[in-house]
This record gives structure tokens, sequence and C-alpha cells, in this order.
């Protein structure tokens, strides 16, 4: 019998997604924890208030285009059509009923990790799904005091980020080097 295709939910505002995100789950890939990534554009995340968020069809579409080129990673717009805050809980029970020969695996930042016990459902996500972490500078992961059903991954570190992103348009400063070229022209 054929195992499930994993799937890695990369979930986040990305707005816009930037080469940083691509950088690690094409890290994640290589570690053959998952199959694919689907990047899960959220249009509201319930632990970020008074967001400047650009719209949500926007930052698909961008998404869309950096991912382009890049066949084991997609945008998935699934939370636009659930219910507002996005809670990742809803979203995983929505996918795994969408696509049931499918194994959806939870991938964080250790920052999300440090306070997952906010998450909503965390127990239930925990007990019916993995979940892999990879790094975010300044958050330090004892990886002795994982779950089994939790992986941490050492992959590369990025200094970048959508809100410096965002500060470089209003300032008409470059922002060519952090996001993929494919994107330069929806951004």
């Amino acid at each position: 019998m054929k195992s499930k295709t994993r799937i890695g939910i990369f979930g986040g505002s990305f707005n816009p997604i930037h080469n940083g995100h691509i950088s690690i789950a094409e890290e994640l890939l290589q570690t053959s924890f998952v199959d694919e990534i689907w990047f899960v554009i959220s249009p509201q995340n319930p632990l970020k208030q008074g967001s400047d968020l650009w719209p949500d069809q926007l930052r698909y579409d961008i998404a869309a285009k950096a991912l382009e080129n890049h066949p084991s990673l997609k945008p998935c717009d699934v939370e636009f059509h659930l219910p507002k805050p996005s809670f990742m809980w809803t979203t995983l029970q929505e996918l795994s009923k969408q696509y049931p020969d499918y194994q959806f695996v939870l991938l964080i930042g250790a920052d999300n990790w440090l306070c997952f016990n906010r998450w909503y459902h965390w127990e239930d996500i925990m007990e019916k799904h993995e979940i892999g972490i990879y790094p975010r500078p300044g958050y330090d992961i004892d990886e002795t005091t994982l779950p089994p059903s939790v992986r941490y991954f050492q992959t590369g570190l990025y200094d970048i980020s959508s809100t410096e992103i965002r500060r470089r348009l209003k300032e008409g400063e470059p922002i060519d080097h952090l996001v993929p070229k494919e994107a330069l022209s929806l951004i």
C-alpha cells in the first residue's frame, strides 16, 4: 500500500512572500519530511492585530507568481473561504476533508512553536498532525523537550521580513534582492 503524499502547510500572511520564505521551504523539502509545501495565505491571523494587509487576492497572485518555478511549492487560498479569523485547526480540518489522500504536516517557525499553546485547538493539532519547526533569529528551541510528533530542522536563518519590504516600497528603496524576480511586476 502506497503511503499518503505528505503536504507541508506553511501558513502566513505573506504580505508579500519573499526569498526567505521560499528558501526555508526549499530546505525543508530537501529533508524529505514532506513531499510538497503549500503556502496557506491567511486573510486574518488571530495572533496579529492591526496589520496593514494587502488585499487577499493580490497576496495570492504574488505568491503564485513567486512560486511558478518551484513545482513542489504551491500557493493555497483555502483560508479565504473559511470563517475569520483564520485558525490553523480549522484549516487543517478543511484540507483533510477536501484532500483525504494527503497527509498534512504543519510547518512553523520557532517563534510560533514557543507560543503554540496559545493556538486554537493546539492539542488537537498535535494529536492529528506532525509538526516541523524551522529556526527563527532570537528564538531558541531545546530539541530534547520536543514531543515525538514534532521535529526541528536546522534550516538557514534569513534576515528578510515582509514588514521591511513594505517599508522599502514606501521609501522608494529597491526590493529586487528580497523577492523573486517573477513577482516584482505584481509588487
